[in-house]
């Protein structure tokens, strides 16, 4: 609950709102032990007092009853009735669409086309509808509410629990034997709480505004009965002459409105997983930038990184995902960055042309140079001239990185016509002939298909060819190769060697796999704990390694002909990044590690062959 609350009130417009509504809602509850005039009680003789009148801190209205009194017994109401139709139409919404988006088929189609015949009518009319039938009263304005807003659950709810219905977890559970109502009841519903909440937290406002509609024109709460929306509609006969007694309750219901909306956005964002971290769901076009200075060059090359660092700041936590990393990279060369997963190696690559989301990432020292100029702190236009054109991309799963609803031809003919003026018949050639070029057999339907129809190999050509499609100077390839078979990856492995020969192009490789690094890279560079530990010629790194990591991780991949030996895996875990110990993070998991290795700072030392360690496997 603790951190609950703490997510909620990160979001300040949220906790303003969590504030205002809350005293609302005590004094509500606090109503009827406050010392108010009875709400019902008339004098004429008193009509049309104006606020701060004596004894009367609102005023009073046509009827002389206190303005005060009956903006609390009408507020207690209003909420109430509010709240409750937000549960009943919550409930029997969610319970739809649950039955409708769990059992599917015939039952889905009956209960949808049901729903469907109640959305066909505007809601307030069939509000209207619904209570010229029951007839007027309080009770009866909560089940119209209610019922017009049944849909609105239903359909979300049916929605999302079609994704979870076909999920793997469900057809395990159907396997094990269980019914329907325990599937339902243990792994269904409590996925779709979440959403419920949500749903409900954000329309509670828009149903206290339909009752208070409702008794405004008479069809919901009935005299002397106050409420919100009763005061307002006997207080429209008198708006010019004494407008105060209808600025009070429609301030109120501002304010409910208000408070109750703002409230819900920051429930949203705080029972969403995907925001507690501190991401925006619109992060920002560049990552933010706090640097004090920039670090000189230490030498050259076509892209130079120096001292990178770049952090995520998530509430009090940092996490130094990149610690002082330094990188070149020369025309035509490949270098391979390889690590355990959470090393650091696509933050760094991400980082070089800004595309680390912010919140919560931020670079916070460091240079990265392309060609000399240094990209930190760029403009954002100047980035985005950049992306593509001289630096592209190609990511490790291209079913998420390719949009779902666009034709493969259409996404590689924007990837051209956003960098040069050509016009759409001559981007749609090039596309074609990229696809050829990637080696996709068919490539004038293929441009036609859509992703879902594409292998994982299609689509991850599909990605090469668009980081290819304007010619970059530099490719940065972030474990294209790990979610596919053997086969295939050998097929893309000498793809990217053959265009990169032909063309000239300087490729950045990201990987875990060593066997990956000796087909395809000239240089290795070796990843721990976000820092670089060692980095040499290939041939070098993988016959004599230097760094015991890197002995350790050479250790982990399988030789086929080499006869029998053990594959000894690297004991213990990576270090947490917002934690890392003094000295050498893998300090911990070294079997040669002493005390000096546990204090101060290690550095890189060497020319052609760097290393950071004390006690090296050997001299480098």
């Amino acid at each position: 609950m603790s951190l609950f609350l703490r997510l909620l009130f990160r979001n300040k417009l949220a906790g303003f709102g969590a504030v205002v509504l809350g005293i609302i809602v005590v004094l509500a509850l606090l109503t009827p032990i406050l010392p108010l005039h009875p709400p019902n009680e008339t004098n004429t003789a008193n009509r049309f007092l104006r606020p701060l009148s004596e004894g009367h801190l609102l005023g009073t209205d046509h009827l002389g009853r206190d303005l005060l009194s009956r903006l609390m017994w009408g507020t207690r109401l209003s909420l109430a009735v509010g709240f409750a139709a937000a549960l009943v139409a919550g409930l029997l919404g969610a319970a739809i669409g649950v039955m409708a988006g769990y059992f599917g088929g015939r039952t889905d189609n009956v209960t949808m086309r049901g729903i469907d015949m109640l959305m066909a009518f505007p809601y307030i009319l069939l509000a209207l509808a619904i209570v010229a039938v029951l007839g007027p009263g309080l009770l009866n304005a909560l089940i119209a509410v209610a019922v017009v807003n049944i849909p609105f659950f239903a359909r979300n709810i049916r929605g999302v629990t079609v994704g979870i219905a076909h999920r793997e977890f469900i057809d395990a559970a159907k396997l094990a034997g269980m019914g329907h109502t325990r599937i339902l009841l243990t792994e269904v519903v409590p996925n779709i709480v979440p959403v419920v909440v949500i749903a409900m937290s954000t329309t509670i406002g828009w149903m206290i505004l339909e009752t208070a509609g409702l008794s405004f024109l008479g069809l919901g709460s009935q005299p002397p009965q106050a409420d919100l929306g009763s005061m307002l509609g006997e207080a429209r006969s008198a708006l010019i002459t004494a407008p105060h007694t209808s600025i009070v309750p429609g301030v109120m219901i501002l304010l409910i409105v208000m408070s109750v909306n703002l409230l819900g956005d920051g429930i949203r964002d705080a029972l969403d997983p995907r925001l507690r971290s501190g991401a925006l769901s619109r992060p920002m076009a560049t990552t933010r930038v706090e640097r004090t200075e920039a670090t000189a060059p230490k030498g050259e090359g076509l892209l130079r990184i120096d001292d990178l660092e770049t952090q995520f700041h998530v509430g009090p936590r940092i996490y130094k995902a990149v610690n002082k990393v330094s990188l070149d990279l020369k025309p035509g060369e490949c270098l391979g960055l390889i690590g355990e997963s959470g090393s650091g190696k696509s933050v760094t690559a991400l980082s070089v042309m800004g595309l680390v989301a912010s919140p919560p990432g931020v670079i916070t020292g460091g240079a990265v140079r392309l060609e000399g100029q240094d990209l930190i702190g760029a403009p954002y236009e100047l980035l985005r001239s950049l992306r593509g054109r001289k630096v592209a991309y190609i990511f490790q799963d291209p079913l998420s990185t390719l949009h779902p609803l666009y034709r493969i031809g259409d996404q590689l003919i924007e990837a051209i016509r956003v960098h040069e003026p050509v016009s759409h018949a001559e981007a749609h050639k090039r596309a074609v002939k990229l696809l050829e070029d990637v080696r996709i057999p068919n490539a004038q339907a293929r441009a036609r298909a859509y992703p879902h129809e594409l292998s994982g190999g299609m689509r991850q050509r599909v990605g090469i060819a668009m980081a290819m499609a304007n010619d970059p100077d530099i490719i940065i390839a972030d474990e294209p190769t790990t979610a596919l078979d053997v086969t295939v990856q050998a097929q893309i492995l000498a793809l990217l060697d053959d265009l990169r020969r032909s063309r000239g192009l300087a490729i950045l490789f990201i990987t875990h796999d060593f066997g990956v690094v000796g087909q395809l890279c000239d240089r290795v560079a070796v990843m721990y704990g976000g820092r670089i530990v060692e980095t040499g010629p290939t041939p070098e790194v993988l016959a004599a390694p230097a760094h015991p990591y890197t002995k350790r991780l050479i250790a982990c991949v399988p030789e086929l002909g080499g006869g029998r030996r053990v594959l000894a895996a690297i004991p213990g875990l990576p270090p947490a990044v917002d934690k890392l110990p003094e000295g050498c993070a893998f300090a911990p998991r070294c079997d040669k590690a002493q005390a000096a290795c546990r204090q101060g700072e290690i550095r890189l030392t060497g020319t052609a062959r760097e290393v950071r360690c004390l006690y090296p496997e050997r001299a480098t």
